[in-house]
């Protein structure tokens, strides 16, 4: 055998080095946060392409990110990673296992491109509406409802200063104030997708579960550590549960639900392409 580590290792080195950098880089983003004030996420975190913050390294390091409100972010995907990734590359090697974290995590940031695209185009199309026939109504309506309601109000101080001004120039020149509108929303037009970013290794991870079911299905993952679910029926019950929490409006969900079934999916095909070749 020519694998660099022991067979039955708990830890095989892929496994172990994603663990230890994706550690490293949690603890770099907490340090850089309360420090230096800078989220790491800006500059590491995948940004739509459109964005100022877009780097095209982004594709690759945002699997190393997670976010520092909590533990159970980088606690769970760790875990995860580490009950399935470890079969996984006991069963392929260290090289073809990584090729595989990679691209699952490739295709879960195509997929999420897709869902910043469709919103956008709403976003976009909402905005340009109101351009085209600008009125205070139509403007209240706009910034406090879907679909642009939301990403205003990512734009917080931006748009608290806007809604002072706006008020202000209202009372006493309502067509001044409209002008002033518009010129707001040319800008927010440009600037909204910085907002747009995901962060975590669950696009991977859901990749590493999709070939977990189609090459040991009938496995028994312990939900919960005390629910029984054969692996390839959990696949299915968890992409299920993917699919409907992602269409359904996920104001303040803060999950990239699609990035997740982008990541299964291409998993699967992965899976399927290698086994028939």
């Amino acid at each position: 055998m020519n694998n660099a580590y022991r067979p039955f290792s708990m830890f095989p080195p892929v496994v172990k080095n994603i663990l230890i950098i994706t550690v490293i880089v949690y603890l770099a983003q907490i340090v850089f946060k309360n420090t230096y004030n800078l989220d790491l996420s800006d500059y590491l975190g995948l940004h739509y392409y459109k964005s100022s913050f877009f780097k095209p390294h982004q594709f690759i390091t945002y699997i190393f990110l997670h976010s520092t409100d909590g533990f159970s972010h980088i606690l769970f995907n760790m875990l995860a990673v580490w009950m399935f990734g470890a079969s996984l590359e006991h069963y392929w090697g260290s090289k073809r296992f990584l090729i595989f974290y990679l691209l699952t995590g490739l295709g879960a940031a195509i997929a999420q491109y897709g869902v910043f695209y469709f919103e956008s185009q709403k976003v976009l199309e909402a905005i340009n509406d109101y351009l085209s026939n600008p009125s205070e109504v139509y403007l209240q309506a706009l910034i406090n409802n879907n679909p642009v309601g939301p990403y205003f109000a990512y734009d917080f101080n931006a748009s608290n200063e806007f809604i002072n001004q706006f008020n202000t120039l209202e009372k006493t020149d309502p067509g001044k104030a409209l002008t002033f509108a518009n010129q707001y929303l040319d800008g927010f037009k440009s600037r909204f997708y910085d907002p747009m970013k995901v962060i975590g290794a669950s696009g991977s991870l859901f990749g590493l579960l999709g070939a977990y079911g189609l090459l040991f299905p009938n496995n028994v993952i312990n939900i919960y550590l005390v629910i029984p679910v054969k692996a390839k029926y959990f696949v299915i019950i968890y992409g299920v549960l993917e699919l409907f929490l992602g269409l359904q409006d996920r104001t303040g969900d803060n999950v990239a639900h699609f990035a997740h079934l982008g990541g299964l999916i291409v998993g699967i095909i992965i899976i399927l392409f290698w086994k028939r070749n």
